[in-house]
């Protein structure tokens, strides 16, 4: 079995424009899936995005072969962990998997006001495209962060930002949303972002660029018209 560090698992997550996000030691009740039949996952390794660096190499990608998010994401994932020996699991296909309980433990990520997730550094600028599953026991690093942002953010904007007051409720309504978005005076949430996501002060520094959020609210309404 090949002894890796999670150093070098890092170098080989961010040279691929992707960004690793944390890991944890498997127990049981994560529910991830064997490495193989009667293989067991010991280590699990997040990656996703945050800044500009995966839609850099995703555009270009995108230009050359029109291929979507997720199938650039699933073969960099799967090529990743050929060579890393483990085994690509994806927030993406079905049966779908535990992803933000996963990333709960590996990152100091919390559910937002807006029912987001918000990492403490990354803010609300941030997604999980994937994992890769090891056999062998790998130390990873563990966050001191156990606090949520939003519990010192006083004023929390993200809740009255929104232009149709989408997050007023209980819940997030997603009707309301996808009609603003789907109207002729959306063009400020659909050419710059989500406007309560711009509205929080945290991880400014990641905030999408235009191109960046059209493309992902676009996705959102295509997604609420299959549905």
């Amino acid at each position: 079995m090949p002894h890796r560090t999670y150093g070098e698992i890092v170098e080989a997550i961010s040279a691929t424009g992707l960004v690793p996000r944390g890991g944890i030691r498997v127990q049981s009740s994560d529910a991830v899936p064997e490495i193989s039949p009667g293989q067991t996952a010991r280590t699990l390794i997040l990656v996703g995005n945050a800044g500009p660096g995966m839609w850099q190499r995703f555009s270009q990608a995108r230009r050359e072969t029109m291929v979507t998010l997720d199938e650039w994401s699933e073969e960099v994932i799967t090529g990743l962990a050929a060579r890393l020996q483990a085994r690509a699991l994806f927030p993406f296909t079905r049966p779908y998997l535990p992803f933000q309980a996963w990333a709960q433990k590996a990152e100091p990520c919390f559910v937002s006001p807006i029912a987001m997730s918000i990492h403490h550094e990354y803010g609300l600028w941030h997604a999980y495209r994937g994992a890769l599953a090891f056999a062998e026991p790998i130390e990873v690093p563990q966050s001191a962060v156990d606090v949520s942002p939003c519990a010192t953010c006083a004023d929390q904007p993200c809740l009255s930002a929104c232009p149709v007051d989408a997050f007023s409720g209980a819940d997030y309504d997603t009707e309301a949303c996808a009609t603003h978005l789907s109207s002729s005076d959306q063009v400020d949430c659909m050419s710059h972002g989500c406007r309560a996501r711009r509205a929080c002060p945290v991880g400014t520094r990641y905030v999408y660029e235009p191109a960046q959020a059209q493309f992902h609210m676009d996705a959102f309404l295509r997604a609420r018209q299959e549905f």
